[in-house]
């Protein structure tokens, strides 16, 4: 409140009357501004909100980009990149200063589009998505192919046209999308996970649209977008634009096709193609199988001119004549060996025979055994004077009584 001593001839105001005049001369003479500068002091709170200060050499000016403005940036800013920005000036009244509400932000010297699918490309390569390794190769012979595309574009009656012309056995599942603008990337994201939750088997997943500017391309080159393909349990096909735009769905899908026409070409064979592969398989299994019947034939043929063959007797009479002979040697010499073993034995009985007592007996010696016992007697001194002891000649044996015994020297 003023002092009842003082006066003067302006109205005294609150400091919240002068800074709402402040914020109002200042909103309403700066409404639409565009500023370059250098961010510095960034920073992004839970609550979304981004705060920051550009900057000059002689200057600086705070500055925020509200929560809905920043998820709509296509890069993310960083402390010491030179931007251009265009927002309206706004006082706020609780610090007294003034700041940029920033409504859009662009890189200086770089398109915001180019800058964000740079870092995103660098983020994504470093993550492994676009790894060689991780891509699944195409089936051959694919029999239900979807495609996510926007249903009344172009891409998709080419799609279908290449189809037709190449190859009819197919079933093609068309799920629509936007492909270009606000919430397209959801759409597409959402479509890959569809074609990948059917219950029946989809072979092929064909993502993509016509040719544009890199702005109408830009969906395809979302995070969204880029995740779901790589997730995808179903082989991507990207066919997105003409042959000079690169988009990183294109990086990111298993197969990258230069348009969609080409994709229709990548994905099923040609009719005509497999028929005259097939032909051609034919004629050589074809000469493969005459020249083994011929060579067949020519064997059968040569081992039919065998003398074995033309006189199949011969082998065995020959053989039966080896085997006469072979029985006639085995005679002769097992009656030469029959003959050889009698001699051996007669001369072994005639050695035996000269060692037998008997023998000796036959030259005029006895044998004199005691009559008891039948021990032989080799000592007189073993006799006994009235015994009697048996002598044996080479013919019969006589018992002798013993009258004396005499001792020779």
């Amino acid at each position: 409140m003023p002092n009842d001593d003082f006066s003067t001839d302006q109205p005294i105001l609150s400091v919240s009357d002068l800074t709402a005049q402040v914020k109002g001369l200042i909103e309403g003479a700066f409404p639409s501004v565009w500023v370059a500068g250098e961010i510095s002091n960034f920073s992004r709170p839970r609550s979304g909100h981004c705060y920051l200060t550009l900057k000059d050499e002689q200057a600086q000016l705070r500055a925020v980009i509200w929560r809905t403005t920043a998820g709509r940036l296509r890069f993310e800013p960083e402390d010491g990149m030179e931007v251009i920005c265009q927002g309206g000036l706004d006082l706020y009244a609780p610090r007294g200063s003034y700041q940029l509400v920033i409504r859009q932000m662009h890189p200086k010297g770089v398109g915001a589009l180019e800058l964000a699918l740079r870092k995103l490309r660098e983020k994504l390569a470093a993550e492994g998505l676009f790894d060689e390794d991780r891509k699944q190769p195409l089936p051959r012979f694919p029999k239900r192919i979807a495609f996510v595309t926007s249903p009344t574009g172009a891409a998709v009656r080419d799609f279908l046209e290449v189809l037709r012309r190449r190859w009819r056995d197919v079933h093609v599942l068309v799920v629509p999308c936007r492909v270009q603008g606000n919430g397209a990337a959801e759409e597409i994201a959402a479509g890959i996970e569809t074609v990948n939750r059917l219950a029946s088997k989809v072979d092929v997943l064909v993502v993509g649209r016509g040719g544009g500017s890199l702005e109408d391309l830009w969906a395809f080159n979302e995070e969204v977008v880029l995740r779901a393909i790589a997730a995808s349990r179903v082989p991507v096909v990207s066919a997105v634009g003409h042959e000079i735009d690169v988009t990183l769905s294109d990086l990111v899908a298993d197969v990258r096709a230069l348009t969609p026409s080409e994709a229709a070409e990548l994905v099923v064979p040609d009719a005509e193609e497999m028929k005259a592969l097939l032909r051609t398989h034919g004629q050589r299994m074809t000469l493969a199988l005459q020249t083994r019947a011929t060579t067949a034939r020519n064997q059968l043929t040569a081992i039919a001119s065998r003398p074995l063959f033309r006189h199949p007797y011969d082998r065995v009479h020959d053989l039966s004549r080896q085997l006469d002979e072979l029985g006639d040697r085995a005679g002769r010499a097992a009656w030469q060996r029959a003959k050889t073993a009698g001699r051996d034995v007669a001369a072994m009985a005639a050695q035996l025979e000269s060692l037998s007592p008997l023998a000796v007996l036959g030259r005029g010696y006895s044998l004199t055994q005691q009559t008891d016992d039948g021990r032989l007697v080799h000592d007189a001194a073993s006799l006994s004077v009235g015994e009697t002891i048996t002598t044996r000649y080479h013919r019969g044996q006589s018992v002798s009584r013993i009258e004396s015994i005499e001792d020779t020297p």
